[in-house]
């Protein structure tokens, strides 16, 4: 399993492909469209949940772990698709939610019907109902309790109230999961995302947090590390691909959770690179980009874990996060430059690529103007707060909205030109992008110029060339905030990575860097780049050489 050379594609079934004409995707959807992410050049499928849920939370709210929603298709559908995959040689990677599940479950269920063994599979508390156990707060927002009357407890919820926090203290509790992985691994699965996996060991002793909204306590617990070896152990993980989301995580706990002898993760997905926008570091408050701080924490996180044998997720989106064109480019007069760099920024570090649906396209925000377009729970709870809590006119909330709700990654893919977007024949469950109009997968497979192409060659270089999976990482020109560079040594090779974080032409010592090496990619059609030691608005520049260890000294 060398998945230092591979690259994952992420799926949001829900927006990718409607194969049955209802306005939601399917798995149908997903294995039709297969041939397509084999074009590519993509080596897994990460598929968030299409389990059994409600859908409060788009499913991450799962009330059976080992049944696919309705809606979704059928056991078979998801069966003939890890067989087409396979035989593209395309591993499926699966999306765990194994902090909480939904209080539709069947577990939880019983608990709240007084079965005192299942009140022990989730995190309950005796109390009055007007005194949570902790002041905690949600992610949602709110408290991150909820009362049941008839039982006279609380329950914990880090997300939705109707996302209750498992008890992983029980090994019960653990041998359920760890069970739910292994008939999955029987299906043919080759890779498992563990969503917000460093939140599960919560303290033994909970109380209030006086500094914050208690994420101290339980962020990277007191367990995780147990219970991350654990997993890998008794579910036979050392096999497949497993990477891990973490939440408000440090660059320590990380090297220890994807260090090979650690036996826990084989990479992690971390954040902090995608708050250089929030003010006071809220979600919710705008600012500018802070590139100074975007490239401080990159290099950070590139150095730290390349010292000390750990391993990055690299990823700009997901199905959480705005467009990445639309957030760190330019949406307009360089759209296609800034897709283009971003991508080779990202994707040729040390690490594993996750790209997100449509990202090879350069999709854009959704551009929504009223808040009936919304669908995501976060969102809408979010203009409920700002709008009555925090005393913002709707337009304001509307703006806020507009450039952080999740929902800017969950509008449907666009495969065609014509109306729905080649996505559905119905209207689809949430609206298309309005400023990704016109930019469809149609129009790109076949166009030497772009962006799915240059993702295409940005893949193959990746695989094609061993120090991008294995090389060591030196940053340069760490001191200027206008551009991002890297250089990577191994394997007998050194590469080089320039690019232009502006939208203006700018200047540098950048022709002696890359003296007497070949040019493998640029996101400009034609060669005269570095002739002035100048880069044009956005430009990314890669070059490599073969070298002997003397060269290097």
């Amino acid at each position: 399993m060398e998945f230092q050379k591979s690259t994952v594609y992420q799926i949001y079934p829900k927006s990718f492909a409607d194969a049955n004409g209802d306005g939601v995707g399917d798995l149908k959807g997903i294995t039709q469209k297969l041939d397509y992410i084999h074009q590519l050049g993509a080596d897994y499928i990460w598929i968030t949940p299409f389990f059994r849920s409600p859908q409060r939370d788009n499913g991450y709210d799962i009330a059976d772990y080992r049944a696919i929603e309705p809606m979704y298709g059928t056991m078979a559908d998801f069966e003939a698709l890890v067989q087409k995959a396979d035989a593209l040689g395309i591993g499926v990677m699966l999306d765990m939610v194994f902090n909480h599940t939904s209080t539709e479950h069947e577990w939880f269920q019983k608990a709240l019907a007084g079965d005192e063994t299942y009140q022990n599979y989730y995190i309950f508390r005796d109390g009055s109902p007007d005194v949570p156990p902790t002041n905690w707060q949600s992610k949602f927002g709110g408290s991150a309790w909820a009362y049941v009357p008839h039982l006279k407890k609380w329950y914990l919820h880090l997300f939705d109230t109707t996302q209750a926090d498992l008890n992983w203290e029980n090994p019960v509790v653990r041998e359920e999961l760890k069970d739910v992985l292994r008939f999955w691994k029987a299906k043919g699965v080759k890779g498992f995302r563990f969503d917000v996996i460093n939140l599960i060991s919560k303290p033994d002793v909970l109380e209030d947090d006086l500094t914050g909204d208690g994420r101290r306590f339980y962020t990277d617990g007191p367990r995780i590390h147990k219970y991350l070896k654990e997993l890998h152990r008794d579910a036979g993980l050392g096999d497949v691909l497993t990477v891990g989301e973490m939440s408000s995580t440090s660059l320590e706990n990380c090297i220890r959770y994807t260090d090979p002898q650690e036996e826990e993760l084989n990479m992690t997905f971390s954040f902090h690179h995608l708050k250089v926008d929030y003010r006071d570091g809220e979600k919710w408050k705008l600012q500018p980009v802070d590139y100074r701080k975007l490239k401080d924490l990159l290099e950070t996180w590139q150095t730290g874990m390349a010292e000390h044998g750990g391993w990055n997720a690299l990823f700009w989106c997901n199905h959480d996060q705005p467009r990445t064109v639309a957030r760190f480019g330019d949406t307009r007069q360089h759209w296609r430059a800034a897709a283009k760099m971003l991508a080779t920024l990202m994707y040729l570090m040390r690490g594993t690529p996750y790209i997100y649906q449509g990202e090879e396209l350069g999709m854009k925000n959704a551009g929504f103007t009223a808040i009936d377009q919304y669908r995501d729970v976060e969102s809408l709870n979010y203009y409920r707060i700002l709008t009555q809590e925090q005393g913002l006119s709707s337009e304001e909330a509307l703006h806020i909205l507009a450039e952080r709700s999740r929902d800017n990654g969950r509008t449907p893919m666009q495969w065609t030109a014509e109306p729905g977007a080649g996505f559905s024949t119905a209207t689809p469950w949430i609206g298309l992008s309005v400023d990704s109009a016109g930019i469809c997968a149609e129009t790109q497979v076949n166009d030497p110029d772009s962006i799915f192409t240059y993702f295409q060659q940005l893949i193959a270089l990746r695989k094609a060339e061993p120090v991008v999976g294995n090389g060591t990482i030196e940053f340069l020109f760490s001191q200027r905030e206008d551009i991002f560079a890297y250089r990577r040594t191994g394997q007998g090779q050194e590469l080089v990575v320039l690019c232009n974080l502006t939208g203006q032409s700018i200047s540098g010592d950048f022709v002696p860097l890359v003296q007497d090496m070949q040019r493998q990619l640029g996101n400009y059609p034609d060669v005269k780049e570095l002739a002035q030691n100048q880069l044009r608005p956005y430009e990314s520049v890669v070059y490599l050489r073969e070298v002997s260890p003397a060269q290097l000294e």
